[in-house]
């Protein structure tokens, strides 16, 4: 995990262990003031499902992208932690440009979409076909920027990759992807795209990379006289059957 503190003068923090606890108390991984949190205020662990946001008992509420959290939380790379006004952005360990492609085998197109989590956009999903474009005078939804900025992001497909790119963009606010700076990049499915206060995740589940190697073949259905043993074993005890059979008979014939 690597964190970022937007307007400040405040260095980038790296943590690489399964546990992160933030508070004002000296003895905790990452310090902040005590005007911005209690002595013990929240901790966030990694576990199979991601970044698990807890806050601590005693400690005053804590916002995910403007939205409080009073107890748990699940954290996606792209998200901003606020304590008091202490700002956090959460990013991900390499930048986007480090990964390697994603393609679809056959270079065609899957099914696509991109889910708003945070701002205005908040709850809605939008397809995307060949291309989908926010804000501009053309673009196929509104992107609202504060102080009535203005931007452009597109979403497109190229060579069967799922791509995003930004138009000018304010300073203040540029294009993220989950939590890096971007002006286009590649995307991958559970990504986050961030621009102010706009949080969009990727769907997209036909990108998801098939599960390395291959299956083991199945041992053959093995039948009840493969286990008795040879086939030939079975042959002559059916022969035998037979002929004891042919025998007691014949004995009751005499015998009656």
């Amino acid at each position: 995990m690597r964190i970022e503190f937007p307007n400040s003068a405040r260095e980038a923090f790296a943590w690489a262990h399964p546990t992160l606890r933030i508070g004002s108390a000296a003895d905790n991984d990452l310090v902040v003031s005590a005007q911005q949190g209690a002595a013990r205020h929240l901790r966030i662990v990694q576990d199979r499902r991601g970044w698990v946001l807890d806050v601590l008992p005693g400690a005053g509420r804590v916002y995910v992208n403007a939205r409080p959290v009073r107890e748990r939380a699940l954290l996606r790379a792209g998200d901003i932690l606020s304590l008091g006004d202490c700002r956090m952005l959460l990013c991900a360990d390499e930048p986007p440009a480090a990964r390697a492609p994603l393609t679809r085998s056959d270079g065609s197109d899957c099914t696509t979409a991109l889910r708003a989590v945070a701002g205005p956009l908040s709850g809605r999903v939008f397809p995307l076909r060949e291309r989908l474009t926010f804000g501009g005078p053309r673009g196929d939804q509104p992107l609202e920027l504060p102080q009535a900025g203005s931007a452009t992001l597109t979403l497109f497909w190229r060579d069967g990759e799922l791509r995003v790119a930004a138009g000018p963009t304010p300073a203040r606010y540029p294009l993220r992807l989950n939590g890096w700076a971007v002006e286009e990049a590649a995307l991958r499915p559970g990504d986050q795209l961030g621009i102010a206060m706009h949080r969009f995740v990727v769907d997209a589940p036909g990108l998801s990379p098939s599960p390395s190697g291959t299956p083991p073949a199945s041992a053959p259905e093995r039948l009840p006289e493969d286990e008795a043993g040879p086939r030939g074993e079975v042959w002559w005890l059916i022969a035998t059957a037979a002929v004891l059979a042919l025998c007691i008979a014949l004995i009751l014939l005499v015998r009656f």
